[in-house]
């Protein structure tokens, strides 16, 4: 029995990340440059931040189709990644570029062979992870992120679209009780 293969992957990825876009387009353009703290990654760049996660995998699973971690260099990635954040992209150029680059790295995964999927990757200290469950990391990556976007909502005074979804949904129950 198969409960969670590539197929669920995906469709739960597109809905996280419809959920992330909705995020972008309710923070006003104003706000983008918003930081919760002056070391923290502002409104824009956490969302270019998730835009850009799929370009580990590529790097991993496609391009390169390591084996192995030990020895990757991340510092190299990450620091190609932190430039592409602070780089000045409007809010419509963002919202883009999550719903081009998310429907990429779905389309790229739902081509992947499942014996692709299955293959082992020795992480730096000697544990393995098949390449399906480093996938699925960067689902949850991107939901630990949008968790960050959420407080920042909370911070500018704007009420999270789940949140007002849950709220509607309570006063038609009660609506339709009375």
């Amino acid at each position: 029995m198969n409960l969670y293969g590539p197929k669920e992957l995906v469709n739960s990825m597109r809905t996280v990340r419809k959920n992330t876009i909705q995020i972008a387009e309710d923070i006003p353009e104003k706000d983008y440059g918003y930081r919760p703290t002056p070391e923290s990654r502002s409104a824009a760049e956490t969302l270019v931040h998730i835009a850009r996660l799929a370009q580990f995998d590529r790097v991993v699973h496609e391009q390169e189709h390591l084996s192995s971690l030990e020895g990757f260099d991340f510092g190299a990635l990450i620091k190609k990644a932190e430039s592409e954040e602070k780089r000045s992209r409007s809010k419509r150029e963002i919202v883009e570029l999550l719903r081009t680059e998310g429907e990429r790295w779905c389309e790229w995964v739902e081509s992947l062979p499942e014996s692709i999927l299955a293959e082992q990757v020795r992480m730096p200290g000697g544990a393995s992870k098949t390449r399906f469950e480093m996938l699925l990391g960067t689902k949850e990556h991107e939901m630990h992120h949008r968790a960050q976007l959420t407080v920042i909502e909370r911070l500018l005074a704007i009420v999270p679209h789940l949140t007002r979804t849950r709220q509607q949904q309570t006063r038609e129950v009660a609506k339709a009780a009375s």
